[in-house]
């Protein structure tokens, strides 16, 4: 598939800032079992302590702990259904981009402050302070100008290479699932 432009990319943010930023929905579930393998699911359960039962989070080493255990901060990873369904040009190319849960919802900075909580089925997630930005397999799946979209200017403000987030309460998630918002006292 052609890699669109910065200037293809750009045409669609309208649409991408049409995302409710209240009474969101959850509309894809992908599981990583291994580097670089997808399993998209209609239901999942997320865990307090191991992120998307059966998901490789948990093998991960991170530089970003003492230890090198995997940092809790990006236990799933949450990103903008519109955005990247625009990035990728099909479904079935989004789960490429490697995160956990897609959300028809804005996720900018400015709507979700670190702290907010997300009620998705039965689990509950809150959002870190641990940015997420595109690498270099993002890169390579979809073009040097996507990656410049996702982490700079409107698209870096939107967060449309998505949010870390860590499981606050266990639970079940299915696709459809409503995404309730619950903001920190403090915003």
């Amino acid at each position: 598939m052609d890699q669109l432009s910065l200037a293809d990319l750009t045409d669609g943010l309208e649409d991408i800032r049409r995302s409710p930023a209240d009474d969101g929905r959850l509309c894809l579930i992908v599981r990583r079992p291994e580097i670089d393998a997808r399993e998209v699911l209609g239901q999942a359960t997320l865990d307090t302590a191991a992120g998307l039962i059966g998901d490789n989070w948990r093998v991960k080493f991170s530089s970003a702990t003492p230890n090198g255990e995997p940092d809790r901060r990006g236990q799933v990873t949450v990103t903008n259904w519109r955005g990247m369904l625009h990035i990728a040009g099909s479904e079935e190319r989004v789960p490429l981009a490697g995160d956990q849960l897609y959300v028809d919802l804005d996720l900018s900075y400015e709507n979700l402050p670190a702290g907010t909580r997300l009620s998705i089925g039965t689990a509950v997630l809150e959002v870190t302070d641990k940015p997420h930005r595109g690498c270099a397999k993002f890169k390579q799946r979809f073009g040097s100008d996507a990656l410049r979209f996702v982490n700079g200017g409107e698209g870096l403000l939107l967060r449309l290479r998505g949010i870390n987030t860590r499981v606050v309460q266990s639970g079940q998630v299915q696709v459809g699932d409503p995404v309730g918002v619950r903001r920190p006292a403090y915003t």
